[in-house]
């Protein structure tokens, strides 16, 4: 391997990680504050993906605020009519509310667009790489590198810097206990709500202006690898769920270059081996919560 490959393997890693922790910060927000695997968060990704191809015709700044607004509305509502009255219910029931919410929009998705796969291109940039030395940069990586860490940064002063981010944090290492100190838990929980929609809009818009593609089940397999990313940090950690979708992405790249031609195919296979053997040594992820402590 040159230098130069080496320099595309990371910035690969760095692409792929981006998206994963994107994921992966969306779902580790609900479920540091609710406990809750919310599975419908595909379906948030999906949404904001149709708004995308309604919107294609538009200036590209409209597009993405149609598409990440679309997320952010649609989760706030799955939130107020779907989460909030099984709230106190067990975690199975919630579970599967998580379940029949994703079932529902699917179905709903297919009467109004059909199963069969839409197109869009929100800019022709996107399709566009420059060179450094012998290295290839497509401006999308560039783009979506930077879409992460801006997302991230704001993220952590809104949680670090505000009052609402402090009871969100206060919130996801004791709901309860928080309850009692006074944390508006409707507030809270439709905030962590509306963040996980941006996160999942933004991620819809990346997917879109990468792929091309659009249909009804493309926030399957971004949910899988949230959850598996946000699994391997430490369900509840936000910092955790980041730093689990760079070790995810890192790890996939790596597969696709060192396995054999004729095994490629098996990338994904050998790369949740690897996560089940990582689990396996640390049951709690790479950072422990107290939620976690309690129940082992």
């Amino acid at each position: 391997m040159t230098f130069s490959d080496l320099i595309q393997d990371i910035i690969d890693a760095l692409t792929t990680g981006s998206f994963f922790a994107l994921f992966a910060l969306g779902i580790a927000l609900t479920f540091g504050i609710m406990r809750l695997v919310n599975f419908a968060h595909g379906e948030l990704i999906m949404a904001g993906a149709y708004a995308v191809y309604f919107a294609q015709d538009l200036p590209w700044p409209l597009i993405v605020m149609i598409g990440v607004g679309t997320s952010i509305v649609l989760s706030l509502m799955v939130e107020r009519l779907a989460f909030r009255p099984v709230r106190k219910g067990s975690p199975a029931t919630l579970l599967i509310t998580s379940f029949a919410v994703s079932f529902a929009l699917q179905s709903l998705a297919r009467l109004i667009f059909t199963t069969l796969p839409k197109s869009a291109d929100i800019n022709p940039v996107f399709r566009k790489s420059f060179e450094v030395g012998d290295v290839r940069i497509s401006w999308l990586s560039v783009i979506t590198m930077i879409t992460t860490a801006v997302l991230l940064g704001g993220l952590a002063l809104f949680l670090n810097r505000t009052r609402t981010g402090t009871q969100m944090r206060a919130a996801a290492e004791d709901f309860g206990m928080a309850r009692l100190c006074g944390v508006p838990a409707n507030r809270v929980i439709a905030g962590s709500f509306a963040i996980a929609g941006l996160l999942a809009g933004a991620g819809a818009v990346l997917l879109v202006a990468q792929t091309g593609s659009i249909s009804i089940g493309m926030g399957l397999t971004p949910v899988l690898f949230g959850f598996t990313a946000a699994t391997i940090g430490g369900l509840g950690s936000l910092s955790g769920a980041v730093v689990g979708g760079y070790v995810l992405g890192a790890a996939s790249v790596t597969l696709q270059n060192v396995l054999p031609f004729e095994l490629g195919g098996y990338r994904d296979a050998f790369l949740f081996l690897a996560v089940f053997a990582l689990l396996a040594l640390k049951p709690g992820g790479l950072f422990r919560v107290a939620a976690f402590e309690e129940r082992v």
